[in-house]
């Protein structure tokens, strides 16, 4: 989950939830409360009844007084039977009231007589317990706020009889303020756990996958690349990691791809200064016999300058060739494309091989199909540079007698395709696919004793891609190697 849904998820829940856990809360809280209060003042309440503090006030007295007025309807002189009124008060005392009675604007009985001369000063006069009213009593207000009911009573003997129900306000109203208090409570304490669970929950998914990408970071700055970091999320972490494996895993290949660099770079330092050895031991052996007087005829002579001169050869070829590596490993190999006739061109360089393959002593055959308009673009001195590593790489292991190069272009539609084959000894199928890598030797001792740097089809290849083409090789063991590639042709855009 994207971490912008989950702070969306998180934003809703923290309000939704406390909202939908705090209604379920009431809703299980109210009803509780509402039975309860049900059953301690014996009456039957609704939620509105338990705002409604006057109302509830109201109904938990009401049966009491309906009592008392059907008992003094058939008893007047009940009214001051003292063990009856404790009986009646008694039942008051568990709804937060008490009975107050008067006889002619005496007070007779009172359950509580806190406060009750402010509260006698403020009762309704004889004859008002008659009036109706909407919460069936009479409020009183002041320091000691009270609800009223009011029963006027004529004795047998003409007395006037009254009895109050008075329920004090302070007593109930801190029942329902406790009622407000724990639910407040409870809100904040939903709000708090889910606030907490939904911060963990965000927390937990930011800090682990910043743990691991921490963890790796360190793993890669002590130089360990050799891990895998995975990761199942889908969010934008899991983004993050997979960019962060990659990146692992350049490295690693890049580190690799080095290492690999500084090996073949060391192989061919060692192979150049062998290489550059054996010429040099024999211009030094040959220099030498010059100057102990050895060559002591004119025959002899030209034979040991002949001899220095075709080694001095050898070795400015293997230095032009470590200096074209270079060039080429750091890609900055000089090109030159120009538009060339592939006919003209390939003839030219067919002729220039015909020449130097006859003092080989190599029989050289050249057939070129393309048609006479036929062109490309390419670098002429780079594309010979091409013809001759490989045929030079094919007469440098030519085994047989006589040796025999062929040199083939055909049209392939929208390319040219140059064959150069010869019959040599052949390449083995397990090295074929990697006589273009860098350094690469089929046969290392016998590419050591020959010369061979392992960088010449390297070139090859190099030129040939910078060309947009392709170059590959096919060849049968003891028959002989075909070198293959292509070229794209030049077409003019139509307009």
């Amino acid at each position: 989950m994207k971490l912008r849904s989950k702070l969306i998820i998180s934003f809703a829940a923290i309000i939704l939830v406390p909202l939908a856990l705090l209604f379920l809360f009431v809703s299980v809280y109210m009803n509780v409360k509402v039975h309860s209060l049900e059953r301690e003042y014996e009456i039957e309440l609704s939620l509105p009844d338990m705002i409604n503090t006057a109302q509830m006030i109201n109904e938990s007295t009401a049966k009491l007084l309906d009592r008392m007025r059907n008992d003094t309807q058939a008893d007047p002189d009940r009214l001051l039977d003292r063990g009856y009124l404790q009986d009646i008060d008694h039942e008051l005392g568990g709804r937060l009231s008490f009975l107050v009675v008067t006889l002619d604007g005496e007070v007779y009985y009172a359950g509580n007589r806190d406060n009750l001369g402010e509260l006698m000063e403020a009762l309704p006069p004889q004859g008002a317990g008659n009036v109706d009213t909407e919460l069936g009593g009479v409020y009183i207000s002041g320091d000691n706020p009270a609800m009223v009911k009011q029963l006027d009573v004529t004795l047998t003997d003409g007395s006037a009889a009254s009895a109050y129900i008075i329920t004090t306000v302070t007593g109930v109203l801190p029942e329902i303020k406790t009622m407000v208090r724990q639910l407040t409570l409870v809100m904040l304490l939903i709000l708090l756990i889910t606030a907490s669970v939904l911060t963990l929950w965000i927390h937990k998914g930011i800090t682990s996958p910043i743990r691991d990408l921490r963890i790796a970071t360190r793993r890669i700055a002590d130089g360990d690349l050799d891990f895998t970091l995975e990761t199942k999320r889908s969010d934008e972490f899991g983004d993050l990691t997979s960019d962060f494996e990659k990146m692992r895993t350049r490295l690693a290949q890049a580190e690799e791809e080095k290492r690999r660099y500084n090996d073949q770079s060391k192989e061919l330092i060692s192979n150049i200064s062998h290489d550059l050895k054996t010429p040099l031991t024999t211009i030094k052996g040959y220099v030498e016999g010059i100057m102990d007087g050895v060559a002591d005829t004119p025959e002899k002579m030209d034979h040991y300058v002949k001899t220095i001169y075709s080694k001095a050869n050898e070795m400015d070829r293997l230095v032009n060739e470590l200096s074209l590596y270079s060039r080429i490993d750091s890609n900055r190999m000089p090109y030159h494309f120009t538009l060339l006739n592939v006919k003209g061109f390939f003839d030219d360089c067919a002729e220039e091989m015909d020449i130097e393959l006859k003092e080989r002593d190599v029989l050289f055959y050249y057939e070129n199909q393309v048609m006479e308009e036929t062109t490309i673009i390419a670098d002429p001195e780079q594309l010979r540079r091409v013809i001759s590593n490989i045929i030079g790489n094919s007469i440098k292991y030519m085994d047989k007698k006589p040796a025999i190069i062929r040199l083939n272009v055909e049209d392939e539609g929208d390319f040219i395709r140059v064959d150069i084959a010869d019959n040599g000894p052949g390449i083995e199928g397990r090295d074929l696919e990697r006589i273009f890598d860098r350094f690469y030797r089929t046969d290392e001792s016998r590419n050591s004793a020959m010369g061979g740097s392992g960088i010449g089809l390297s070139i090859v290849r190099k030129i040939i891609e910078d060309h947009s083409g392709r170059i590959w090789a096919t060849s049968r063991v003891g028959e002989g190697t075909v070198m293959h590639f292509e070229i794209r042709k030049y077409q003019e855009a139509e307009v």
